[in-house]
């Protein structure tokens, strides 16, 4: 039995961790702003949902006081916020507001290490305790975006990892982060993957091809870490 935490738990990707991780007789807390339909869930797994707006600097806190005293094998921390349409042909990073991109940058950067560190004691509990950070690929060298911002957050994921897998080398905690490119997103989880294929043309990454890199990992024992995965859309030739 394993106990994880998965940030940005209510849609998407986050979604399809809480979904598709954990097995009958684990326990996974559930962070998100809103509450999630996986709550609903019948399968022995049992869900505790954690209610945290991870723009406030105490919600590390206020997420490792739920966890006190308990252990925690597998965190994962799957959240980012973009530009204001940055996804859209018209975007230009010349008008993006400061004070945009300062809630950019502690929402994608300052959140995940503060979080992070608050929930360090109940990892070192753990006989194989896991981190597992959701990059991008826009985080990559070369990657051709110009989000400025949330580019330089994605690339700040990375270093973090680095610094923060030999901070707990010691600990036996093993530190990951993943960076994936364009995902289905929108298809929910329990569609299948043949869903996301045919609905992108195959030019989208189903997510149950990122859940199941991160059993891979889940799986794997303490004397062994994996430090980066790149997973790009086949299609993408930036990457």
């Amino acid at each position: 039995m394993k106990n994880f935490i998965v940030f940005g738990a209510s849609k998407g990707l986050g979604d399809a961790f809480v979904r598709g991780l954990p097995q009958a007789g684990d326990k996974v807390w559930v962070v998100s702003r809103s509450q999630p339909e996986s709550l609903k869930l019948n399968d022995g797994v049992q869900r505790i949902w954690i209610q945290a707006d991870l723009s406030e600097l105490q919600a590390g806190k206020h997420i490792a006081e739920q966890l006190r005293g308990e252990t925690l094998d597998v965190l994962i921390y799957n959240v980012g916020i973009w530009e204001k349409e940055g996804f859209e042909e018209h975007y230009t990073f010349d008008q993006d507001d400061p004070a945009d991109i300062q809630q950019l940058i502690h929402v994608n950067v300052t959140s995940t290490i503060v979080c992070i560190q608050a929930l360090l004691p109940q990892l070192r509990l753990s006989a194989a305790g896991k981190i597992i950070v959701i990059g991008s690929t826009a985080g990559l060298s070369n990657a051709g975006s110009t989000q400025v911002s949330f580019v330089a957050s994605k690339f700040a994921l990375r270093g973090i990892t680095e610094a923060l897998r030999e901070h707990t080398r010691q600990d036996r905690i093993a530190v990951t982060c993943i960076n994936p490119g364009e995902l289905a997103a929108e298809i929910p989880y329990d569609a299948g993957p043949e869903r996301a294929l045919s609905e992108y043309g195959g030019t989208r990454i189903p997510l149950q091809d990122i859940v199941s890199i991160v059993q891979c990992i889940v799986s794997l024992s303490n004397a062994a870490c994996v430090k980066e995965i790149n997973v790009p859309a086949l299609t993408d030739l930036n990457t």
